[in-house]
């Protein structure tokens, strides 16, 4: 069973950072693996944040350019997003997804989501 495990998310006043990870559990990425941060608000639609490919190109939203910055580890099957200069305004579920995962030597996981992690803003 392929699973991705968030981790990281809690309670952060307003200017400070946090250190999201997901790990895939059961199943390792491949070059082909674009791996994303979303989060949703209260009350609003689930948004896609932050975006990486196997070859490291990144893609952000606009609301969190140049604040938030996704990594990968292929080793660890780890995707990690640094949030820097939090606003109260990034409160809400921050959750990875990923577009494909292999398990063994020929099956491939597609569309895996995580159960999300928690993040509170305070001003």
């Amino acid at each position: 069973q392929v699973q991705l495990v968030e981790s990281g998310g809690g309670l952060v006043q307003a200017g400070g950072s946090l250190r999201l990870s997901c790990a895939a559990s059961g199943g390792t990425f491949t070059t082909d693996t674009i791996m994303d941060w979303y989060r949703q608000a209260p009350g609003k639609q689930r948004e896609m944040i932050a975006a990486i490919t196997g070859s490291g190109n990144t893609n952000y939203a606009d609301s969190v350019k140049g604040r938030f910055t996704i990594s990968r580890d292929n080793a660890k099957n780890t995707v990690y997003l640094q949030m820097n200069s939090l606003k109260p305004e990034d409160t809400g579920v921050y959750g990875c997804h990923a577009n494909r995962l292999r398990a063994g030597s020929t099956t491939i996981y597609f569309d895996s989501w995580g159960q999300g992690t928690q993040v509170t803003v305070s001003s």
